[in-house]
């Protein structure tokens, strides 16, 4: 018998008994919810990271905006209101789009 230790998404053990086996599963308190989450992040993030096409990378990414949901939701926060800090620094500092790498800075 696997043992995963692991958080899952919600259906996950729905799916298990859709397709004939039983698992154990427990709720987490909110301590080891948050836990959880940021260690199943650190997996996708890896799992990103290890993509070799750009399907898989995109499987991947959307388990990590799930988490970043789930996450954002965590601190108190919903994804509308993620999306707004998000924008907002975009405005305020750029986003990532123009491929700009900082080498060096001076000091005047």
């Amino acid at each position: 018998m696997p043992i995963y230790n692991k958080l899952v998404r919600d259906r996950i053990p729905e799916i298990i008994a859709n397709n004939g086996k039983t698992c154990t599963a427990r709720i987490l308190d909110e301590a080891s919810y948050h836990a959880a989450l940021r260690l199943k992040l650190s997996e996708e993030l890896h799992e990103y990271l290890e993509a070799e096409d750009n399907e898989s990378a995109m499987e991947e990414l959307a388990d990590i905006l799930e988490l970043l949901h789930a996450l954002s939701n965590v601190h108190g926060f919903d994804a509308e209101q993620l999306e707004t800090i998000r924008a907002e620094k975009s405005a305020k500092r750029g986003g990532f789009n123009e491929r700009i790498y900082l080498e060096a800075v001076q000091e005047a």
